[in-house]
């Protein structure tokens, strides 16, 4: 999808030239056309009233040149650029300034219409589908200035044109707005379907292969002594590892870019590590849930360095309102109760930094519970709403 630059305020910003967005510029082309029909059968109906009627007709031609110009750069999502913005509003301005050279400012002052009549509108229109609300708006009252200066009577009727192109311009920057956050859903929603599908071949794949082999070498060598029972059993904490790869959640990135804790965690669900939580998403902002999750890994690690090969290790998630809180309980040799500051005091800082120090950092506080002999409970609580 091409992403093209547009003047929104003070500020360059790219806008999307989506599916969803191509109705709005045919919609806009079809208003133009109708405008300058409209405008076309007033100036027929008016010009014996005019100052300088003889000129009507050169400008009628042009507004009718420019609008099948216009109907012809917009069609391109490539043309939809600033420069092309910038002359349809000058041009556009141009034309209704022309009403006080050949209207004359006495007929202008009377009541009669200016030669765009609702023509001047589209440009307007343009601003807010290429650069949004706020492109939309300052176009709208550029414009709306214009127009009443032209007119030469600022009463009720003259102010209720600018104020309807003004809301026009706001209810079209809205609706861009809502067509940019429906195609990014649409691609999300895309992408994880085709990542679904994926996953799902990849797992048939594994399931008639790589699942088969190592279920196959743990059923052959139960039993066995020596290096092929050895064998025997890393083949089934391999397989059972890959099944619960195979068949966990995925990381997907919901809305406001928060992420599944509990689907990062998924992966290290093993015959030794049991992961425990809420069947739901337990959603955390990114950032927040990328350290977390290192927190964990790095108390995972401490029991694999520090215990005895097989210790078992529970992994549980409690989604409060408030806060998330992430316990890392183990049946190992526990901690002596002078160990980690000894530790700290070492520079060995892996619980001090890569669990202390991230909690800290997110605004969330971390409890050990530790005797020796006896095993270790590591809990981080991370709040929703982080500490100032």
């Amino acid at each position: 999808m091409v992403a093209h630059l547009m003047w929104e305020g003070r500020r360059m910003l790219p806008v999307r030239n989506s599916g969803l967005e191509a109705p709005l510029w045919r919609a806009i082309a079809v208003y133009r056309i109708a405008a300058l029909a409209y405008a076309s059968g007033l100036v027929i109906a008016n010009a014996g009233d005019y100052a300088r009627p003889v000129w009507a007709w050169p400008v009628l031609a042009a507004m009718a040149a420019w609008t099948v110009l216009t109907t012809y750069g917009y069609a391109d999502p490539n043309r939809r650029r600033l420069p092309l913005l910038v002359a349809d509003q000058l041009v556009t301005m141009a034309a209704l300034t022309s009403s006080l050279f050949v209207v004359g400012e006495n007929e202008l002052a009377a009541g009669t219409p200016t030669l765009t009549v609702a023509w001047h509108v589209s440009p307007v229109l343009c601003w807010a589908v290429g650069g949004g609300r706020r492109a939309g708006i300052t176009a709208a009252l550029a414009m709306g200035a214009v127009d009443l200066i032209v007119r030469a009577h600022w009463d009720q009727a003259a102010w209720t044109g600018t104020v309807l192109m003004l809301l026009a311009a706001i209810a079209v920057g809205y609706l861009v707005r809502i067509a940019e956050v429906a195609q990014e859903r649409l691609e999300r929603a895309i992408e994880l379907e085709a990542a679904t599908r994926e996953r799902e071949r990849l797992a048939r794949d594994i399931h008639d292969s790589v699942l088969q082999v190592l279920a196959l070498v743990k059923r052959r060598g139960a039993g066995l002594d020596g290096e092929a029972g050895e064998l025997a059993r890393l083949a089934g904490e391999q397989e059972a590892a890959l099944r619960t790869l195979v068949a966990g959640r995925q990381q997907p990135v919901i809305a406001g870019d928060d992420l599944d804790f509990m689907a990062m965690l998924s992966p290290y669900a093993s015959p030794e590590v049991t992961v425990s939580g809420p069947a739901d998403p337990v959603l955390l902002p990114a950032h927040a849930a990328r350290e977390l999750l290192a927190a964990v890994t790095a108390a995972l690690d401490n029991v694999a360095r520090h215990c005895d090969p097989g210790t078992k290790v529970y992994l549980f998630v409690e989604d409060e309102p408030g806060e998330v809180v992430v316990t890392v309980r183990d049946d190992g040799c526990g901690i002596a109760p002078d160990r980690l500051a000894q530790a700290e005091a070492q520079g060995r800082l892996g619980v001090a930094q890569s669990i202390r120090g991230r909690l800290t950092d997110l605004g969330g506080r971390v409890r050990i519970v530790s005797e020796p002999g006896e095993g270790t409970e590591v809990e981080m609580t991370l709040p929703r709403t982080p500490i100032s």
